[in-house]
This record gives C-alpha cells, sequence and structure tokens, in this order.
C-alpha cells in the first residue's frame, strides 16, 4: 500500500527518545476510510537500555505523545517486552500494528518479529474482535443521528476477526476486505467517510438494516472461531523470548 505521509510524521518517529524496531499507521488511514480531518495514529515498538530496564527508576514501557498542529499526530509505542507481552495476550491491536502496511520506520527485526507473530495467532483472537465490534456498535446506537464511523469501524473488526480465523492472517483494511466479503453497503460507507467530515452521519432510518447486519456478520465471527483450524494458545513464546534478549542487549 503507497501512501504519503505529512512530514510532521517522519519528523515524529525520528524525534523519538528511543531506538526503534518499527513505527507503523494504524487509525483510519490503515482502515481505509479516513478523512480529510482524520488524525495520523503512529504507533510501534522502542528498546529501552539495559541500564533504564534494570535501574531503580520507572521505566518507560509506554511513551504516548501528541500534537494538534498543523497536523493531529497520535504517537504511541511500546517497549519492546510490554509489546511481546500484548502478542502473546492475544491482542489484535498490536498484531494489525505490526503488520500494517503503513511503514514509517522497519529494520531487520521488525520482519523477523512478524514472522515469528504467525505463531502468536490463536482461535481466540475472536474474544477481542467481538469485544471491540460490541463496544463500537453501543457508540453507534447511542447517537442521534447515528455516525458513519462507528458503523465502519464495526464493520471492520468484525470483517477482519472472521478472515483471521479463516485464514490465520491479518487484514484491517475494510475496503481490501471487501473484495472478498462483497458486502454492497461498504463502498457508499467508506465514500461518505472520505468525502465528508469526521463525524458524518447517517439517516435513522438505516439503523434497522445495519443492525440486522451486525448480528450476522456477529454471529458469523463466532462461527468462524468455533470452525477455526488456529491453536487455542500461542507457540511462539520462546522465539519472542529469544528476540528480546538481542535486541536488549544490542541496547547497552
Amino acid at each position: 500500500m503507497t501512501i504519503e505521509f505529512p512530514r510532521e510524521v517522519g519528523q515524529a518517529v525520528s524525534e523519538h527518545p528511543y531506538p526503534l524496531v518499527f513505527a507503523t499507521i494504524s487509525g483510519a488511514h490503515l482502515y481505509g476510510f479516513p478523512s480529510q480531518d482524520s488524525d495520523w495514529d503512529i504507533r510501534g515498538v522502542h528498546v529501552l537500555p539495559v541500564r533504564e530496564v534494570l535501574g531503580l527508576y520507572d521505566t518507560r514501557d509506554t511513551i504516548e505523545q501528541s500534537a494538534k498542529s498543523p497536523i493531529e499526530l497520535d504517537v504511541v509505542t511500546h517497549d519492546v517486552k510490554k509489546f511481546f507481552g500484548l502478542l502473546l495476550k492475544r491482542n489484535g491491536y498490536v498484531l494489525e500494528q505490526l503488520h500494517s502496511p503503513l511503514i514509517v520506520k522497519t529494520s531487520a527485526e521488525h520482519d523477523e518479529l512478524k514472522a515469528i507473530a504467525t505463531g502468536c495467532v490463536t482461535r481466540f483472537h475472536s474474544h477481542h474482535y467481538l469485544g471491540f465490534a460490541a463496544t463500537q456498535w453501543s457508540h453507534f446506537e447511542a447517537e442521534t443521528p447515528p455516525r458513519v464511523k462507528p458503523l465502519l469501524y464495526t464493520f471492520r473488526v468484525l470483517l477482519t476477526g472472521i478472515r483471521l480465523m479463516n485464514t490465520g492472517q491479518i487484514e484491517a483494511n475494510l475496503l481490501r476486505l471487501n473484495e472478498e466479503f462483497r458486502l454492497p453497503y461498504i463502498d457508499e460507507l467508506v465514500s461518505r467517510k472520505t468525502h465528508g467530515a469526521e463525524k458524518g452521519v447517517l439517516t435513522e432510518g438505516d439503523a434497522g438494516f445495519y443492525r440486522e447486519e451486525y448480528q450476522r456478520l456477529r454471529s458469523e465471527l463466532e462461527l468462524s472461531s468455533e470452525r477455526s483450524t488456529l491453536p487455542e494458545s500461542p507457540t511462539c513464546k520462546q522465539d519472542l523470548s529469544d528476540l528480546l534478549v538481542r535486541l536488549r542487549g544490542s541496547n547497552l
């Protein structure tokens, strides 16, 4: 996927206080439906030096930075140990960040980590996507008139979850997902979001149809999880541990 990043995105990554294994773009730009006023969500993994990990001071396991001008930026990175722990906890967010094709900074270890992380995928990742979809759907139903954004997030995570259960592969871009699922309403919803404002709305009369689709896709994800041939537990813990030791040792 080719996309031109604003200068401020590269600058924010280059000014990070610690070495980065990778930095990628997440959020609406990754999902395929950014509005003109969407912020840029930068996610990544940093490596704390041994002296900070072993010392008496609090470590910066997670670093969060934001900016509002000239563009809105949201930067969140985790130390390698915390990120690897999240991978082992069946966290779909970190899998999507790791495999995002919108790469601001990469490394040989980034490629190695992507290969290792195939052993982190389990059929219980479905719980992450079911939970995220339920949260977004509650946002959609709570607002009058309903907004396009939470509806798109709902369908995006359900389709990502179904595909992950069926193939073991992460795909977070809704337009690419819909090349497979062919839901006739997705392109129109995406168009409303990308060509309108971040807070674009729908007519209330659409809600009943989308409620049925939400319930149908939720049931499909649950069934895909039950039928999935993915393992029940991660198989990559030792490989992650070995990579963590090497990364920490190279950053004395």
